[in-house]
């Protein structure tokens, strides 16, 4: 089988290749029954079920494919794998690429993508915003498993096998990096890098240089905070609304007759996630432990993170980057001219909805089911919220369980390590450790709790469980 040169490798990554990661849904949608109107049905019913069926792009494997990918794991799961029956296979290849059952599909495709008729796997939305807590299932929560470089590596290496064609996700991974630990993506660059290509009007130029790209890490936020905003991402400066929301459909082939075709079905997608309600604490909680940690939060916490209850405020602060201390490469990666040329865009209704060119740090997010919502911190460094409350013993390198929770600090099920152990050598075992030292993945910053007794953390950390 002829392999590409390198040079055509970095030219479809940069052209056409990384239209389909992270945030938002992408690029060239199929004939799709979730095109047909259900009767009765709400807008924001009309947008999930958009999300969860339609397919906006096209496959990036198929069922051949995903049911051989066990060939490509590491010993000695790979023996384990032929031993097993094609079901059990299934479920295992599910848990490790950070796959969920879709409800009313059993045994098909993923929660994550999408069938498009002609068995394959087309990525959607939920690939980074379906997740589960505690092995529960919820649409709207971070998916915090998701291995989309193993996922797209071992795809590749089933196609060279299969000898199957390579398609935009298998070449551009190969340029570009798609995310160095599971749970976290490369997202915020694949909008830099495609939006670099259009006009205001979306009007596509390939002759246009590559901008400077800063490759980072990022977690995927809770969907149903997005209500409580009016800007969205970690550093405030896009204007929400069902435009922004598309700004991933920018492959190239997509020109702007396709947002205009397309705008109205994202508005039922806003509808959707403005629908979504935080989900409620799983186990028991100490109501007067709580309300001895609310009266702490709203003394040193809610000036930026808000009020919560019937009378509740959130107050959207924008916190400087000297002030939070968090790590800023996510801050720095988006250049001046970068934000100013997408606040002129079609996707802002050409400045009409004006952006924060220069942001300068962070705004504090709202924590409404903050609970269910680790890791936390924009890059998902900080794995409980006892860590958040406690700066100074935050792991330097975690790696979590499945489905686990930890009900005494709040968040995820780690074990906490000095370093990645010896034997995890290969970047696959790799991806599984979260490691704080790595350029953008740092879990320093964010020292406001040190202004509460240990007391008052404590009964903070139970409030938190209320939200």
């Amino acid at each position: 089988m002829r392999m590409p040169g390198r040079s055509h490798l970095v030219n479809a990554m940069t052209r056409a290749a990384v239209c389909c990661l992270a945030i938002c849904c992408v690029a060239l949608a199929t004939a799709s029954p979730a095109a047909a109107e259900v009767p009765g049905e709400s807008p924001a019913e009309r947008g999930y079920r958009l999300l969860s069926t339609k397919a906006y792009l096209a496959p990036d494997f198929d069922q051949e494919v995903f049911d051989q990918l066990w060939m490509t794991w590491e010993e000695p799961l790979r023996s384990q794998a032929e031993a097993a029956g094609a079901e059990e296979r299934r479920l295992m290849a599910f848990s490790r690429y950070g796959l969920t059952e879709a409800p009313g599909r059993p045994g098909q495709v993923a929660l994550q993508y999408v069938d498009d008729g002609r068995s394959g796997w087309v990525i959607s939305c939920l690939a980074c915003h379906a997740g589960k807590v505690a092995g529960q299932v919820i649409p709207g929560l971070p998916n915090s498993h998701f291995a989309l470089e193993t996922l797209t590596e071992e795809v590749r290496e089933t196609k060279l096998r299969l000898e199957k064609p390579l398609v935009r996700m298998d070449l551009a991974s190969l340029g570009m990096p798609l995310g160095g630990s599971n749970g976290t993506t490369n997202a915020v660059m694949f909008g830099v890098l495609l939006m670099s290509y259009r006009d205001a009007d979306l009007n596509v130029h390939r002759d246009r240089p590559q901008p400077a790209m800063t490759h980072h890490d990022h977690d995927a936020p809770p969907l149903w905070n997005v209500k409580r905003k009016k800007n969205l991402y970690i550093d405030g400066f896009a204007p929400r609304g069902h435009r922004p929301l598309m700004q991933f459909l920018l492959e190239p082939r997509n020109g702007p007759e396709r947002f205009r075709e397309w705008e109205d079905e994202f508005r039922d997608v806003e509808a959707w996630i403005e629908s979504l309600e935080a989900p409620r604490y799983l186990w028991p909680v100490d109501t007067g432990l709580a309300a001895a940690g609310e009266a702490a939060f709203n003394r040193v916490c809610a000036d930026c993170h808000g009020t919560y209850g019937p009378n509740g405020h959130y107050p959207e602060r924008l916190v400087p980057i000297d002030e939070v201390g968090t790590d800023r490469v996510r801050l720095d990666a988006l250049t001046l001219a970068g934000r100013s040329h997408y606040g002129e865009s079609w996707f802002t209704h050409y400045g009409e909805h004006p952006v924060i060119a220069d942001p300068g740090g962070y705004v504090a997010p709202p924590l409404d089911g903050v609970w269910a919502s680790a890791p936390y911190f924009h890059n998902g460094s900080v794995p409980t919220l006892w860590h958040v409350l406690y700066p100074e013993v935050r792991p330097t390198v975690w790696l979590r369980t499945e489905d686990g929770y930890d009900r005494e600090r709040g968040g995820l099920e780690v074990s906490e390590h000095e370093r990645i152990p010896p034997g995890q050598l290969s970047l696959k075992a790799r991806r599984r450790f979260f490691d704080t030292r790595r350029r953008g993945k740092s879990a320093a910053g964010h020292d406001f709790p040190d202004l509460l007794r240990p007391e008052d953390k404590r009964a903070v950390l139970e409030y938190l469980k209320t939200l």
